[in-house]
């Protein structure tokens, strides 16, 4: 057994109300970046992103239905 567990088991009790201490600045409030997004104009990023993924993948369909079309015709 290591002495990290041979700590904990000695010291229940502290390492209890250390847990619940600890878990207090959890519920705390996010920073708010509100004024850094709303200069953000997402439509033209979400265009941008799904201009990105269609170069992608149309170099992929195009070689699939060229393999189908050839599958078709050697058949």
């Amino acid at each position: 057994m290591n002495k990290f567990a041979r700590i904990v088991r000695k010291n229940k009790g502290a390492v209890a109300l250390a847990s619940l201490v600890g878990g207090v600045p959890a519920f705390a409030a996010g920073p708010d970046f509100s004024t850094l997004t709303a200069a953000v104009d997402f439509g033209t990023v979400v265009t941008a992103v799904l201009a990105i993924a269609a170069l992608m993948i149309i170099p992929k369909v195009a070689g699939w239905g060229a393999k189908k079309v050839l599958g078709f015709i050697r058949g």
